[in-house]
């Protein structure tokens, strides 16, 4: 018998059920629930049925084999890591997230932030992620420690009421009178399954329109560091329009010169400087406090190895 409290009020019973009962196959919990081996408040309940604080829910004794379907070995849990929290209270927690780290598993990634964060925090009752990041991209990244929190913070997000802005060193001069990116991007997946996004026409029905503000912060000799503020959160939104307009970001493997990436990557020029990631960092987050209301600005300074780069390239002649 499981009291429902505020971490899992307003969730559905199947992600409740999910959570609870890790490493079960999702569709015997859909055949549990079908069955009425669970029960709400002593009577049966639908999958989407909405869990209230104080509902008691019966969850049924379920055995899980030590092999995933199909023979496998199940996956073994997330390994617990620590990552630098730049803020933090019983609502949420703001971590900086290094590159090249995948927030969540899936896609070929078997664990991410999230569960990483999940097994370092045993006792914690509640960790979502408010919102994503790329795996290549570092910095300021929100995640709930109450559901309250979660659906507030993911509103904010989604009426664009939160200040997102990132710092990205691109190739080339950047035009100082390119304040504005309004370019419809398009999700689509590449023979392989990978997903990518191109830029489209407003009158491509599959397009998503997309919004991005650009300043340029410093220049340099053959490249441009830009603040880079999205009004929408589409996928590689930052990554594509920054192409597109012609200045692709220095180290994107998906978008970028992968020539220049390799150069850069083996310490061709730069006095030997060897860099091997993304020049993405999301830098600022602000938004409103989901219990006080209070204004919350975020800042995460530029890793190390991003700073040293800086330092290695030259003011403009």
């Amino acid at each position: 018998m499981v009291t429902i409290d505020e971490g899992s009020a307003g969730q559905r019973l199947d992600n409740f059920l999910l959570r609870e009962l890790k490493g079960v196959p999702k569709t015997h919990v859909y055949r549990i629930i079908r069955a009425g081996e669970v029960r709400v408040n002593k009577g049966r309940a639908q999958a989407d049925t909405r869990l209230a604080l104080d509902d008691v829910v019966r969850v049924p004794p379920v055995r899980v084999s030590a092999t995933a379907p199909g023979g496998e070995a199940a996956a073994p849990p997330a390994p617990a890591r620590q990552f630098p929290i730049l803020y933090e209270d019983d609502h949420l927690l703001v971590i900086d997230k290094p590159s090249g780290v995948a927030v969540h598993g899936g896609s070929g990634v078997s664990f991410g932030v999230i569960e990483q964060l999940r097994s370092a925090r045993p006792d914690a009752k509640f960790l979502e992620l408010v919102h994503r990041l790329d795996r290549e991209t570092s910095g300021l990244l929100l995640v709930a420690k109450k559901r309250s929190a979660l659906t507030n913070l993911q509103d904010q997000f989604r009426q664009r009421e939160t200040g997102k802005t990132y710092a990205a060193l691109v190739v080339g001069t950047w035009p100082a009178k390119l304040k504005v990116i309004d370019v419809p991007l398009h999700k689509f997946l590449t023979p392989e399954g990978e997903r990518r996004v191109r830029a489209t026409t407003p009158d491509d029905e599959n397009g998503q329109r997309s919004v991005s503000l650009v300043r340029v912060a410093r220049a340099f000799e053959g490249y441009t560091l830009l603040d880079v503020t999205i009004k929408t959160g589409r996928t590689h939104q930052i990554r594509v329009h920054l192409a597109h307009s012609g200045h692709v970001i220095v180290g994107d493997d998906k978008y970028g010169d992968f020539l220049l990436n390799k150069a850069l990557a083996r310490g061709d020029g730069l006095a030997g400087l060897r860099f091997e990631r993304m020049f993405l960092h999301a830098r600022r987050l602000a938004f409103d406090h989901p219990a006080s209301g209070e204004r919350i600005e975020l800042e995460a300074p530029l890793p190390p190895e991003c700073a040293t780069l800086l330092g290695r390239l030259s003011d403009p002649h």
